[in-house]
């Protein structure tokens, strides 16, 4: 899991407080930001690392050490205009990784054209679900079926490569089934187990909760 990465959260309403929360609760480094200091005061007690400031100014980007973090999740879907300041002031500020919330396609769009690396939409996906895949390191996705079985899609590890589903017992191994292989947009749910896999693969498997982190 990625908990040795360092994150930051901008805006701090239900969405961000969940992908925080979520984060703190696996513990991973976090700062949270949010402008209204009531909300910073009541999101305390779940992360204790919160700050009062507005991230659309380059000098506090500059004072709170964003270049620094490995991860920024901007969490202010409301307002466009301060997401795509935000946004823009963590690229130039070189934070690797901008995740950022929108409210539909078109604000979408925009933030991608402004450097933001990832865009969520979240109907599709929740605050703790995009915590989930951020601290499942190498894992494209992941969705919790229960409290012990997800469903995970990731690349085939390179330690894998050349090898079939059978020299690996994956089952054994790390108790996850394979359900189906992609291939750029093809999906094959009649998985051969004998044919070796390649790394422009993607696996598609049910898996025991706990021993994601064991995957590697």
């Amino acid at each position: 899991m990625s908990i040795n990465k360092s994150y930051a959260v901008f805006g701090l309403g239900r969405y961000g407080r969940a992908v925080a929360s979520e984060l703190v609760r696996n513990g991973a480094e976090v700062l949270a930001v949010d402008s209204r200091e009531s909300v910073v005061n009541n999101a305390i007690e779940d992360i204790p690392i919160c700050k009062c400031a507005d991230v659309t100014d380059a000098n506090v980007i500059k004072q709170l050490g964003i270049s620094n973090f490995d991860v920024v999740i901007i969490a202010m879907a409301s307002c466009l205009e301060a997401s795509v300041m935000a946004t823009t002031l963590c690229k130039e500020a070189g934070v690797e990784t901008v995740i950022a919330k929108c409210s539909s396609e078109m604000h979408k769009k925009v933030l991608l054209r402004v450097g933001a690396d990832k865009v969520v939409l979240p109907e599709s996906e929740s605050g703790t679900r995009l915590a989930k895949n951020l601290l499942s390191s190498g894992f494209v996705d992941v969705i919790e079926l229960s409290k012990n079985v997800s469903m995970v899609e990731f690349e085939v590890l390179p330690s894998w490569e050349g090898k079939s589903l059978i020299e690996l017992n994956l089952r054994k191994k790390y108790s996850i089934n394979v359900v189906a292989v992609k291939e750029g947009d093809d999906v094959n749910v009649s998985v051969d187990p004998t044919v070796p896999l390649d790394k422009s693969m993607t696996l598609i498997v049910i898996a025991d909760t706990l021993k994601l982190d064991k995957i590697k």
